[in-house]
């Protein structure tokens, strides 16, 4: 629709209009793989289509936004308080709309996960925290070391919390991002913590996409999960450890973790194994996968019955883990694989457990975005399935390279490595 049929529609007929066709741009997230740097628990996982072109000016944007905010019970004055001297930031866009060329391997991405140096600090902040961590178990029974290891993660133990101003940062993206439903509910979301006098009185502060605090939570999901844990009042996560602790802890309850219950561990497997097991969709029970001749690298108290699938970070020639409930509550958290285990290794690792046993292929050459594409593309034209050509290697990607490594009689690990390219080729 031309942009003066716009102008010449009312603001709600206006708003209405711009949320449909935002709604019909917006494509779901998809899961990063294991190979890909993890962004924080709130930003967006999805490769998507270019940004429309916004139809209103920012100021005509934000009127709409304004009479939008007060039906859904902002304050006004609260709303012009925020909104003074706000504009469009252009590294924002510029952060969500880059797609790099290459990712970090996985194995280098938990060598800085689990470095020397933050398993050590983890060590003594557990200590220092104990009481608080003993009083947030009891409360919401989750283990202490996924959540010093999450704090680890997220902020470097609440030492880099973000210095962007949050209302800045989600008014761009929902002005001119790429899912500008999604995140005008962040923004929306962000000024119901305004009004709930749970911010910092210095303004809500964060990662460039808007995650907040220690824990680094969305806003919707601050207004979901986050406590007032510390009894002041508010509920800070930006400047109480144990608000930002405990909030953590909440999420991970109400995303079904299971205490005193590993996230998983590293296995050895037999000779002449059947690596097309190691497909998310086929769990066993830890007996059923003993069974097989799948055993633990080291003592593992878990029930026997517990339900498991086999992950394969690396591909047939890295380390096996067998991955339990708990890890897929760390995904809710952020949908990362690599995450994920990141988090797993650093809570062993602050628990005196041993690193991972096997050897990582350090030698292996990473596929860059642009080979990931062709690699699906390649996929697709000889009749098999890995979904659109985004460069993510998801869920679809592997199985398709588990069938094509299958038709070469190759170990079907699913992962795709340089060689399975050439071969493609």
């Amino acid at each position: 629709m031309p942009y003066l049929l716009l102008r010449g529609l009312s603001h709600s007929a206006t708003a209405c209009f711009l949320l449909l066709l935002t709604a019909c741009a917006e494509v779901p997230a998809q899961p990063l793989s294991a190979a890909q740097t993890t962004a924080t628990a709130a930003s967006p996982t999805a490769t998507e289509a270019n940004t429309p072109t916004p139809l209103l000016s920012f100021e005509e944007w934000r009127m709409l936004l304004r009479s939008d905010a007060i039906a859904a019970g902002i304050d006004a004055d609260l709303f012009d308080r925020t909104f003074a001297g706000i504009t469009l930031d252009p590294n924002v866009i510029k952060a969500d709309s880059s797609q790099p060329e290459f990712s970090r391997p996985v194995w280098e991405y938990i060598d800085g996960a689990v470095s020397v140096s933050r398993v050590a600090q983890g060590r003594l902040l557990k200590a220092q925290h104990r009481p608080t961590l003993k009083a947030i178990r009891s409360a919401y029974s989750v283990d202490h070391e996924v959540l010093i290891a999450i704090w680890g993660m997220e902020s470097n133990y609440g030492s880099n919390i973000g210095s962007n101003n949050v209302i800045r940062s989600l008014a761009t993206l929902a002005y001119d991002g790429r899912r500008q439903v999604f995140w005008r509910s962040q923004l929306l979301a962000a000024l119901q913590i305004l009004q709930a006098g749970d911010g910092p009185k210095q303004g809500l502060l964060g990662s460039w996409a808007g995650a907040m605090g220690q824990t680094q939570f969305m806003p919707t999901t601050f207004n979901q999960h986050a406590v007032d844990f510390d009894g002041d009042g508010h509920r800070d996560l930006w400047y109480s450890t144990p608000d930002a602790l405990a909030s953590a802890a909440h999420y991970l309850h109400a995303s079904g973790w299971e205490n005193g219950q590993p996230w998983g561990f590293e296995v050895g497997l037999p000779q002449g194994f059947d690596y097309a097991q190691a497909d998310p969709e086929i769990r066993r029970s830890l007996a059923q996968w003993r069974a097989l001749g799948v055993k633990p690298l080291r003592t593992v108290d878990a029930n026997e019955q517990s339900q498991a699938t086999l992950f394969l970070p690396a591909g047939h020639r890295g380390p096996a883990f067998l991955l339990l409930n708990n890890f897929r509550s760390i995904l809710k958290y952020n949908n990362s694989t690599a995450y994920a285990l990141a988090i797993g290794l650093l809570s062993d690792a602050l628990d005196g457990n041993p690193g991972v046993q096997a050897t990582w292929p350090r030698d292996d050459r990473q596929l860059g975005r642009s080979e990931r594409i062709e690699l699906q593309e390649l996929l697709t034209s000889k009749g098999y399935e890995p979904g659109a050509a985004d460069g993510i290697i998801g869920a679809n990607t592997r199985k398709a390279v588990r069938a094509f490594q299958q038709s070469l009689g190759l170990p079907a690990d699913g992962y795709p490595s340089h060689e399975l390219l050439q071969q493609l080729k």
